[in-house]
């Protein structure tokens, strides 16, 4: 939907990131102004073109928010300490809440001050919990974070709720399991490097459901819980809707990169017990588990519908993936 009688503005923190570039890009194409934050000065040139940004350092409880905030009707705070794969911080735990907790509720507190109409919030999936067994995660669910980083999101919702309650800016909330697409980092990048080189996976014994958004999808979530009134007060769990199994998502990926998967048999205990002699048993469990969301709130509340399938959403990751490739000058 384009913008249409305001000339107010949407502060995107997190601008220059995976997520932040692609909703900077629509919310230009669509007619807003967007202003995006950044924490160095080098981020500031990966921005999309048109994009006013400004760089506030990194994010704590005392970020300077003055400039960012001037004239602002609507933040969507994506900037976060996300799970890092090789951690090197003495105390982790502290450095979540340190980013994700007391810089969220720094941030609001200033939003609210400055008139921010509304505030829309990029949590975790992880709130809800890492497994789920016969049902999937749903809104009802008490929350039940098992990592420093779903513990500082949650810390940072329950934050957000109370500012709500005590100024006229109106909180939305939306939780999100593992995002896909072109660009993307971390674990999806890994698997689609090992898919791609045709190397053989030891999964096809397992037998789980695991829910992912494409990035195309979360930015249309996001802009739906920017303008629909409804939104005001709501937490969302979002998907696109069509779960898989990990040897699934192995074959929909090795079809849209043109490979063919190889897949192999491996008792799970076996590939249990190595992932702890190598200290991979996150990422394991994250392929080995179950992860199911249940979306239909957002769908029922809002009228909100994925507007690619995961087909379309893998292809256009395989294709990003491909093209990456020539640009590093890497053989597939």
């Amino acid at each position: 939907m384009e913008c249409d009688e305001t000339n107010r503005v949407l502060l995107i923190t997190g601008a220059s990131g995976f997520v932040g570039q692609a909703l900077c890009t629509r919310l230009k194409s669509d007619g807003w102004k967007v202003r995006g934050t950044v924490r160095s000065a080098k981020k500031t040139g990966i921005l999309p073109v048109g994009i006013d940004s400004v760089n506030v350092g990194s994010i704590s409880h005392d970020t300077d928010w003055s400039k960012a905030l001037i004239g602002v009707d609507t933040v969507v705070h994506l900037a976060a300490r996300a799970h890092i794969v090789k951690e090197t911080a003495v105390a982790p735990q502290v450095e979540f809440l340190r980013i994700n907790t007391a810089g969220t509720e720094l941030l609001a507190q200033k939003a609210a001050a400055a008139g921010v109409r509304r505030f829309v919030f990029l949590s975790s999936i992880g709130v809800n919990g890492t497994v789920t067994y016969a049902q999937a995660f749903s809104e009802k669910d008490d929350p039940h974070p098992d990592t420093p980083y779903a513990v500082s999101k949650l810390e940072a919702e329950q934050i957000l709720g109370n500012i709500a309650s005590k100024s006229r800016m109106e909180v939305v909330i939306i939780r999100s399991p593992l995002v896909y697409g072109p660009g993307n980092p971390g674990n999806f990048l890994r698997l689609l490097k090992v898919v791609g080189k045709g190397w053989p996976l030891p999964f096809a014994a397992v037998y789980n459901r695991r829910s992912l958004i494409y990035l195309g999808n979360l930015i249309d979530v996001i802009i739906k819980c920017i303008i629909h009134p409804r939104a005001a007060g709501q937490i969302y769990l979002v998907s696109d809707g069509e779960d898989v199994s990990s040897p699934e998502l192995i074959r929909r990926i090795a079809t849209a990169l043109g490979r063919s998967a190889r897949l192999a048999p491996f008792p799970l205990f076996l590939m249990r017990f190595a992932g702890k002699l190598i200290g991979k048993s996150s990422s394991l469990d994250r392929l080995l588990g179950s992860l199911s969301v249940d979306s239909s709130k957002i769908r029922r509340e809002l009228g909100w519908t994925p507007p690619y399938t995961m087909a379309q959403g893998l292809q256009e990751t395989a294709d990003w993936y491909k093209t990456y490739l020539k640009t590093k000058n890497i053989e597939s």
